[in-house]
């Protein structure tokens, strides 16, 4: 291997949204993470509904108008014919 490509390797801390913080190594000192094994429901066994930034919400506001735009204009086409 060449020296001196790679990245270093250190000691570093990771931490959950849930408030769990856990050392490990990385090439990276600090790692901010949404769920861990702790919180995750896989592990835990207790379901969990995890919003990511409001997607849900988002996608209706984006497409839910444009297709009722769309629904209107074809209703408006059809009067026509």
């Amino acid at each position: 291997m060449k020296a001196e490509i790679h990245p270093k390797y250190v000691e570093c801390e990771v931490t959950c949204g849930c408030g769990n913080k856990f050392h490990t190594r990385a090439t990276k000192p600090k790692i901010n993470v949404e769920i861990c094994s702790a919180c995750h429901p896989f592990y835990t066994g207790k379901q969990k509904f995890v919003d990511n930034a409001g997607r849900i919400e988002k996608f209706r506001r984006r497409y839910g108008q444009a297709d009722a735009a769309k629904a209107g204009a074809d209703a408006a086409d059809a009067k026509k014919a």
